[in-house]
């Protein structure tokens, strides 16, 4: 069953609202098969979407197209959505800067298949955010996209910015979240960011870790299973050979939770965003990796268990950080190795104002990357 040339019968929220400020939108950009066939951006209608720097690495996903498109010139904003790394990811391997909002920060609705929302885990993970060259441009599209909408109960009314902090900000510097290793390109691209942010008069200290993150990856990976299970077989037919391989992985690894497992793990999931305030209220700022390697190769985290696995640790801080609904900016740090290099800076929820003054600090002193000329051998690049 093929959806090509189905067309929504009405713009999205936050497209809508960058239409009613002025942005003239030029297309859709590639996605992964039903945004659920992996981290690489390769989609059954259209194939491969490259990494602009690197024909051989990915661009990262699900979001890969607006990364390559807004590195490359093509557009000078992109939107995506993130539940776990989905604007951050392609920001970081295509050399731009993203926003993940705190949850209910942007409206949105997320009916996608009839007048029935979906369960809590789509509600409370998936957030739309902007991918652009700069953090200039990225605050441009945050005081556009927030602000409720009736469309989005959920979505609150919080001020775009909040009251100056006294002294000099606190940011936790954690390179290795949870101890599972940090690529040295990935770990120097923090060193980086840590010493532009001293540079810049923030109070910058290296901590031990971020809270529970292991019990928070376990939560996740529970819940989301739970919700997707019972339209698991319909939607495997839809992906396909081959495309069915990612989400299968994860199906067969963990059981679907019954009635009292699941209020357990609800109640855990707040347990565990208590402990993430209390936290950011000691430290407003986290600084750490995006992705703990170097952009990857394409559909690596389909190929096999040990793929999947690889990659799903390296995008823990980015899993962990939508699991408790806290925003946060991916920004590049430079390039090595010929490959673009990026941190995130995470914060208080609704403080997306720090983390965008942060970001912007560390842009000032590292610099903006692109637009790029892809490299030669990338003529195929699909956005």
């Amino acid at each position: 069953m093929s959806h090509r040339g189905v067309v929504a019968p009405a713009d999205a929220l936050p497209v809508a609202r960058l239409r009613a400020a002025g942005a003239i939108p030029i297309g859709h950009s590639n996605l992964p098969t039903l945004v659920l066939a992996g981290m690489h951006t390769r989609s059954e209608l259209y194939g491969d979407t490259v990494n602009p720097w690197d024909p051989a690495r990915t661009p990262g996903g699900t979001s890969g197209g607006d990364g390559a498109a807004v590195a490359t010139g093509m557009a000078a904003l992109g939107l995506g959505n993130d539940s776990g790394g989905s604007v951050r990811i392609p920001a970081q391997f295509c050399g731009v800067a993203a926003l993940k909002p705190t949850t209910g920060r942007f409206p949105a609705d997320r009916r996608v298949l009839g007048p029935d929302d979906p369960g809590p885990a789509s509600q409370m993970l998936v957030t739309d955010g902007p991918l652009a060259r700069s953090v200039a441009d990225l605050r441009r599209a945050y005081e556009v996209l927030a602000g409720p909408d009736p469309r989005d109960p959920a979505a609150v009314p919080v001020p775009f910015y909040g009251e100056p902090l006294a002294g000099p900000v606190k940011v936790a510097v954690v390179a290795d979240p949870g101890g599972h290793g940090v690529h040295p390109t990935v770990r120097a691209a923090v060193e980086n960011a840590a010493a532009a942010l001293r540079d810049a008069g923030y109070d910058v200290r290296e901590v031990a870790d971020v809270p529970r993150l292991d019990e928070a990856l376990d939560a996740y990976e529970r819940l989301t299973v739970t919700e997707f299970a019972p339209a698991w077989p319909v939607v495997r037919g839809l992906l396909g050979p081959g495309g069915d391989r990612y989400i299968a992985m994860a199906m067969e690894r963990t059981p679907p939770a019954n009635a009292d497992e699941l209020v357990r793990l609800m109640g855990a999931w707040l347990n565990i965003r208590r402990s993430w305030a209390e936290f950011l209220d000691v430290y407003p700022l986290l600084l750490g990796p995006v992705f703990t390697e170097p952009p990857v190769e394409p559909g690596l985290e389909s190929r096999d268990r040990a793929g999947r696995d690889r990659v799903g640790n390296a995008m823990r801080l980015c899993s962990v950080t939508s699991f408790v609904g806290v925003p946060a900016v991916a920004v590049p740090t430079g390039v090595d190795g010929g490959l673009p290099s990026g941190v995130q800076i995470v914060g208080r929820a609704f403080r997306e104002d720090l983390c965008l003054a942060a970001a912007q600090a560390v842009e000032d002193r590292l610099g903006v990357l692109t637009p790029i000329d892809p490299r030669p051998g990338t003529a195929r690049t699909r956005t």
